[in-house]
């Protein structure tokens, strides 16, 4: 198989990176949930600068995805790179896209000066687990993610 190419994304790309997170809401279980749209992306991704996507391509055709943003490590004393989604399309898996993709982010992430790369994966999720381990990467296992979304973010906005 010919090696994967990678490109970031343009503004042009919004409709091709709501249909990845689509599919991979659809893959996680969690379609309900998804409320981007194409203006929503554009203003964050683009307008904004909040993210960034790059595509797996293969044939010039994009296969895959990652959508990545900048967190900063306090005991680093630099940035880190938070890989947010990442997802390669059913058909186009085991053909090496996914593991090309997260090394690009890792290339990206050494070429910025970047302390690490991070993400989250879903508990029942094992094919993503053992490929992640595969890697090398380390299972933060003494963390857990705390969220606040809608109503409850609002309260907790509110002033006393």
């Amino acid at each position: 198989m010919k090696q994967t190419e990678f490109r970031l994304a343009t503004p042009a790309d919004t409709a091709i990176i709501l249909k990845f997170i689509k599919g991979l809401a659809d893959y996680e279980k969690m379609s309900n949930e998804v409320v981007a749209t194409e203006e929503l992306l554009n203003e964050w991704i683009f307008e904004k600068k909040k993210a960034e996507v790059i595509f797996a391509l293969e044939n010039g055709m994009e296969v895959g995805f990652a959508l990545f943003f900048h967190n900063f490590s306090t005991f680093l004393g630099r940035a880190g790179i938070y890989l947010e989604d990442l997802f390669v399309l059913p058909e186009h898996r085991g053909k090496g896209h996914g593991k090309a993709l997260l090394k690009e982010l890792a290339r990206i992430t050494v070429e910025r000066g970047c302390g690490r790369l991070e993400w989250c994966c879903l508990d029942w999720n094992q094919p993503s687990i053992d490929f992640y381990l595969s890697l090398g990467a380390t299972p933060m296992s003494e963390w857990t993610t705390y969220r606040l979304t809608g109503d409850t973010l609002k309260k907790c906005a509110e002033k006393e």
